[in-house]
Formats: C-alpha cells, sequence, structure tokens
C-alpha cells in the first residue's frame, strides 16, 4: 500500500467524503466539533473491493452442490427460467449488499442479466460496475442480441450514477458467438462501456474453443450452431476478433499459456481472480505469479454465492495464499501485505477506480472498512497484515464506509432493512427450492 501500518491511527474525512489526512491520532488536527468514530481494537483500511460478482443469484447459495460444470450452468438457467422473475433479482442483489456491507465490501462489480445489481448498488449507497450481460451462441441472431443489449445499456445509463457505472458482458465463448463478440467490442469502443467476459475458466471451454467437442458442443450443435475447430485459445481468439482492443475484465483465466498471459499484458487487459469458486468448480488456479509478473493489472472476485457460498473477500485472499502456495511449494508466495493491495487497490486498477479509491491517501475518495482484531481467533496480533488475512474473518468487520457515509457500523447495516430483505430471501428461496431438484 501506499505506507506502512500506523499504530493509533486515523483519518480524517472533509464534508464532501474526501480523505484530508492520515497519520497518528495524536498528530491530526481536526476541526471542532468533528464527529469521532472510536473503532477499539481494529484495523482501518480502504473499502475492499469486489471485481466479480453476480448478486442476482444470491438465492442459490447451496443449491447447486457437487455438478459438473455444464450440469451446474443448466440447472442454474432452468431454475432461473421457471422459478424467478424480476422482483426475486431484485431482493438477492439486495441480499448481496447486505452481505457485502458486512464484510467490508464497499465496491463491488456485478455481472447480470437484471438491473437488479445496479438498483441495489444505489439503495446501499455502495460502489460498482454493472457489466449488463448479453448471450446469443448462434451468430444469426447477433442484430436481436445487439438491439436487446443496446436497450438495456441505455436503460440502466439513465439512472448511472457518480457512484455506480454500467459496462456490457458478452458472457462466455460457450454462449456467445464470434461475431456477437465482436459486435459487442465495436459496440464497447463507440461508446466509451468497460467490459467484462468469462474466459478460460473450465477444461469444457478449452474444448470448445480449441477442438470445437468437449462437454458444450453437443447442445451447441443440436441447435444448428457450428463448432468449429480453433486450434487457438480463448486469449487468442479474442485478440484476433478484436475485443482486446478494449482492455477488457477477464473473468477467471484459469487454464492460461505464455503466449496468453504475455496477450493480456500487451493489450492492458486485466483479470479477476475467483480462487475459490474455481477451486470448488474443479477448474484450478489463475497463474497469478505470472500475470503479476508480466505487469497484468488483477482483482480479486468472489464469484456467485451459487458457486463459492460466501460474499467474503477476506477469506477469498486467504484462499488465494494458500491455493498457490500449495500449488507452487512456496512458503512465502502471495504474503499478507499483497493481499490487502489485491483486494484493495489492485481490484481498484482493474475497474479503473484507482484515482478514485484503493488506498488512504489525502483527496482520494473515503472508501473504507474496519476489521475488529479483538476477537480469540485474531488475537495476539504480531503482524496486522496476518492478523487480517489469515486470523480475521469476514464477520470482524465493524464498519464500511463509502465517500465517508457510513453504511454498516456495528452489525448493522444503515443503509437497507436487513430484516425485511432478509424475509424476502427466505421466501423467494423456498420457491426456488423446489425447482432445484
Amino acid at each position: 500500500m501506499a505506507a506502512p501500518p500506523i499504530p493509533d491511527g486515523a483519518v480524517l474525512v472533509d464534508g464532501s467524503g474526501r480523505i484530508a489526512a492520515v497519520g497518528p491520532r495524536l498528530a491530526i488536527d481536526a476541526p471542532e466539533g468533528a464527529e469521532v468514530v472510536e473503532l477499539g481494537r481494529a484495523a482501518l483500511l480502504p473499502g475492499l473491493v469486489n471485481v466479480h460478482a453476480h448478486p442476482e443469484l444470491a438465492l442459490f447459495r447451496g443449491g447447486l452442490e457437487e455438478l459438473r460444470f455444464r450440469d451446474w450452468i443448466l440447472r442454474l438457467v432452468g431454475a432461473k427460467r421457471s422459478a424467478l422473475r424480476d422482483p426475486d433479482y431484485e431482493v438477492a442483489a439486495r441480499w448481496t449488499m447486505v452481505e457485502s456491507l458486512r464484510a467490508g465490501i464497499t465496491t463491488l462489480a456485478a455481472t447480470e442479466m437484471s438491473a437488479a445489481g445496479a438498483g441495489a448498488l444505489r439503495e446501499a449507497g455502495m460502489r460498482g460496475v454493472v457489466f449488463r450481460e448479453t448471450f446469443g451462441p448462434d451468430p444469426a441472431q447477433v442484430d436481436d442480441s445487439m438491439a436487446e443489449l443496446r436497450g438495456a445499456v441505455e436503460a440502466l445509463r439513465r439512472d448511472e450514477t457518480e457512484l455506480v457505472r454500467v459496462g456490457i458482458s458478452p458472457h462466455a465463448p460457450y454462449t456467445v458467438s464470434d461475431a456477437l463478440f465482436a459486435a459487442a467490442a465495436e459496440y464497447a469502443l463507440a461508446e466509451g462501456l468497460p467490459v467484462a467476459i468469462h474466459a478460460s475458466e473450465s477444461a469444457a471451454e478449452d474444448d470448445l474453443v480449441k477442438r470445437g467437442d468437449g462437454d458444450f458442443a453437443p447442445g451447441l450443435r443440436a441447435r444448428g450452431i457450428d463448432t468449429p475447430v480453433r486450434g487457438r485459445s480463448t486469449v487468442e481468439m479474442l485478440d484476433r476478433l478484436g475485443v482486446l482492443r478494449t482492455r477488457p475484465l477477464l473473468i477467471h483465466c484459469v487454464r492460461l499459456d505464455d503466449e496468453d498471459v504475455r496477450r493480456l499484458a500487451d493489450t492492458g487487459s486485466s483479470v479477476a481472480h475467483c480462487p475459490v469458486a474455481n477451486a470448488r468448480l474443479g477448474h484450478g488456479a489463475a497463474p497469478y505469479p505470472e500475470l503479476r509478473e508480466a505487469g497484468v493489472a488483477v482483482g480479486l472476485g468472489t464469484d456467485s454465492v451459487g458457486s463459492n457460498n460466501r460474499t467474503d473477500l477476506l477469506e477469498e485472499a486467504r484462499v488465494a495464499s494458500i491455493v498457490h502456495r500449495a500449488a507452487r511449494g512456496s512458503h512465502d508466495l502471495l504474503p499478507a501485505a499483497d493481499l490487502l493491495r489485491l483486494c484493495t487497490l489492485d481490484g481498484a486498477r482493474v475497474l479503473g477506480l484507482d484515482d478514485r479509491i484503493g488506498s488512504l491517501e489525502p483527496g482520494k475518495d473515503a472508501d473504507l472498512c474496519a476489521v475488529s482484531l479483538a476477537a480469540p481467533h485474531a488475537r495476539p496480533v504480531h503482524d496486522p497484515h496476518a492478523a487480517l488475512f489469515h486470523a480475521a474473518r469476514g464477520t470482524d468487520v465493524v464498519l464500511a464506509a463509502v465517500r465517508g457515509r457510513i453504511l454498516f457500523r456495528d452489525g448493522e447495516v444503515l443503509s437497507l432493512d436487513e430484516a425485511a430483505v432478509g424475509a424476502a430471501v427466505e421466501e423467494a428461496a423456498g420457491r426456488l427450492g423446489e425447482h432445484l431438484g
């Protein structure tokens, strides 16, 4: 981060919600009458940045367990179509924001088909980017897919705020045709829209893109959709289609080779690293050390609770460190201080927000979180970074604020009615459960 930890430190926030000063508490000259928020035995950090989530899928927590990837997707899509409507997605998205604030997440990138995430982010007072998804594996349907996408983006943009921005997400190589990828990229470039894509996630995707075969191929062929043998990776395919000109955020990137990493670095593309979801689905882990060495911006994402089961970035960071150390036989890969940067400033960089958030520096917006280090599982504290990422939990968060506005404090979400949202979640989940068997 910008500086080492400050014992008994404080952050002064001005009336506009920006950081005015950072330093030892006794050295900060606060204006007379300023509100003082005492946090006790806690670490005050930049608000955590979750670069990939699916807020509209919160109702699926625990409902898609131990499934092969293609079956996981089919069950998810089938249940959405048969059981859920827009109000259900809105409830799910609000629940994601409740969970996020309780875990110190103040910025969230939502990838989804509905407008639920955008509305929930605004209601919660959080910061975020909403990547509106588009689907269409049939090249004959490109015009229809693009017309639908443009209409949805225009509607989202009418409610865009300084805190909540809009982008697009051509979903993945197994749900988007080459023609739709190319058209979406041109649209994004013309409109200045950020782009996010699920890419290089699984062996099934790899088989489809490289060999025109694997788990996804039969379903596409049954619909009369060609599955060509390309002999190239997803990253190379996207590059040839002109998609990497948009400097996209590529989600997962588990199955990269050295040439893919070079392409991402050369094009200024970035990566959403989702270690828990990737591990739980048996996909593997993104080559984080190689990406970082090449200069690729990498942020941390939780993915949906249908694949992760938690929206807890502290846990995500801890798992990232463990996964990569185990895979490489390393005792010091991804040290705790690097984990702090990964889920704050690096995440902000991935989303193009590092000039405004991600570190505690005068002039930046006061997006903050505080993590209590008072619980038995967090003490004693010899190293505050290690205490945060290898001992503390998301449930130890005691404060979350965006631009100086406190949204969560001492166990209470202040910007949403948690009890009402929770009751609505239980009702909707009960209906959904009938369609998950």
